[in-house]
């Protein structure tokens, strides 16, 4: 900005005062803000120093009402409880949020309820499975009616959607609302493969490799709900690692303590355990050591999956399968960009993977 131009007051900055203090037009600072690719990279690096010098802010209302882009992403988030809440989907906000505003988007989160979005139902997840269990049809109403409310609104350019399910009803009801959309999970067959997902089954045969360099030639399984297809792939992806390197792999019959004792009072009991989720590896804790054993390498070794925040807290601290929650979200978002400006969705789903982060209930030095 020239030497003794008055410093305008901050927010109140217009896109005149810009393209003056840029020395351009109006309509270049427009571009600079709006299409970037069209403005010469020495004239864009001027342009965003006036706007940071000025403290400009676009007004996004009246470019939005210009545009018809809402520069808003909607989040069809499950219920959950706030006094015990699911520290992953938790994280995975965090970072969808994040992710959004690097592109200079905002989330809006809203839940299904009982015909109208933001009221209070049971997490989409539970809902799938009692809808498979008592025919669905009332209990899918929910998050479609939802779903419904929010594109008869216009307040979202797209829509970002998590405990995915093979059968998912919102896919289809997405599809046909015509509203873009991405998903952290895998779609079925026949419908759009607009996902973004980890390799459960290779994550959980990461793990059996690193039980079996330990020395582990007998281990357990635990896990919940093998109706869900993410739970149901770690199951497969543990058998089928276990077969391939000749160990010997039993199941729990029930994802609580009383199995895993059954199991640890067995002839040929597990030597090490790996849990479907980290909430799971907490029972196999406790089971270890009703058993009078220990948790770790010179007793039972115990690894967890999803590396929430509670396994640096356990003694000993908890091995487990961490997500890349900031790679997932930011893949979403740039996917789901894609649709809204009309580019050619990706042939297919992006499969990424997980890091297994050792620690001390299953490592055999410091």
């Amino acid at each position: 900005m020239p030497e003794g131009t008055p410093r305008p007051r901050r927010g109140a900055t217009t896109i005149e005062e810009v393209a003056r203090a840029a020395g351009v037009s109006r309509q270049t600072v427009s571009n600079a803000l709006n299409a970037p690719q069209r403005v010469r990279p020495d004239t864009l690096a001027r342009v965003t120093a006036a706007i940071r010098e000025l403290g400009y802010q676009p007004d996004q209302s009246a470019r939005s009402l210009r545009s018809g882009a809402r520069r808003t992403l909607g989040y069809l988030a499950p219920v959950d409880d706030p006094f015990d809440p699911n520290p992953l989907m938790a994280g995975f906000l965090e970072a969808l949020v994040d992710a959004a505003g690097a592109q200079g988007q905002r989330v809006l989160l809203f839940r299904p309820g009982q015909g109208r979005a933001g009221g209070a139902v049971q997490g989409l997840a539970q809902d799938a499975a009692q809808d498979a269990a008592q025919g669905g049809a009332q209990d899918a109403a929910g998050p479609l009616a939802a779903i419904d409310e929010l594109v008869a609104a216009r307040q979202v350019d797209g829509l970002v959607l998590a405990d995915v399910l093979g059968d998912d009803p919102r896919i289809g009801h997405v599809v046909r609302a015509g509203l873009p959309f991405v998903t952290f999970g895998r779609t079925g067959p026949g419908q759009p493969q607009h996902w973004v997902d980890i390799a459960n089954d290779t994550a959980m045969a990461v793990v059996v490799r690193h039980l079996a360099a330990l020395g582990h030639r007998r281990i357990g399984y635990v896990g919940r709900a093998e109706d869900l297809p993410w739970m149901a792939a770690r199951r497969a992806g543990f058998l089928a690692e276990a077969a391939r390197l000749g160990l010997s792999a039993v199941t729990a019959a029930r994802p609580d303590v009383a199995a895993v004792r059954e199991l640890l009072r067995g002839p040929e009991r597990p030597t090490a355990f790996a849990a479907g989720s980290d909430l799971l590896a907490l029972d196999v804790y406790e089971a270890v050591r009703a058993e009078g054993l220990a948790v770790g390498p010179a007793g039972v070794a115990v690894t967890g999956f999803h590396d929430t925040p509670l396994c640096r807290h356990l003694h000993p601290a908890l091995t487990s399968v961490r997500l890349p929650l900031r790679t997932i979200a930011a893949a979403l978002v740039e996917r789901l960009l894609g649709q809204v400006r009309g580019e050619a969705p990706p042939a297919g789903g992006l499969e990424l993977a997980a890091e297994l982060v050792v620690r001390a209930s299953s490592r055999t030095s410091p």
